[in-house]
């Protein structure tokens, strides 16, 4: 299990930060995501304009394509702003 407690992005339509303690748990087959790789694509997201789900989607497809794993799960629990937090999980294999 992978915890970045620093995912930080910005809502495509208010222009706000977001931010997010991003879980990854996968079970690796042959290959697995090397950390400071992992942190870099992270850090990526900082200025990118993207909504949470669309996010942790597209953090699990990049980790199926980096490292084929077994089974993976990418969790994002994203602070409260506006009096609301949210909690998505992505899975894969998707049934």
């Amino acid at each position: 299990m992978i915890v970045y407690p620093e995912y930080t992005s910005v809502c495509p339509k208010t222009g706000l930060p977001d931010c997010a303690t991003v879980t990854i748990k996968y079970v690796p087959d042959k290959t697995c995501v090397e950390l400071k790789s992992l942190k870099m694509y992270l850090l990526a997201y900082r200025n990118l304009g993207i909504f949470y789900e669309n996010a942790i989607n597209r953090i699990l497809d990049d980790v199926v394509a980096a490292c084929h794993p077994l089974t993976a799960t990418v969790i994002g629990e994203f602070t409260a702003r506006g009096g609301m937090r949210s909690t998505i999980t992505a899975k894969w294999p998707r049934k």
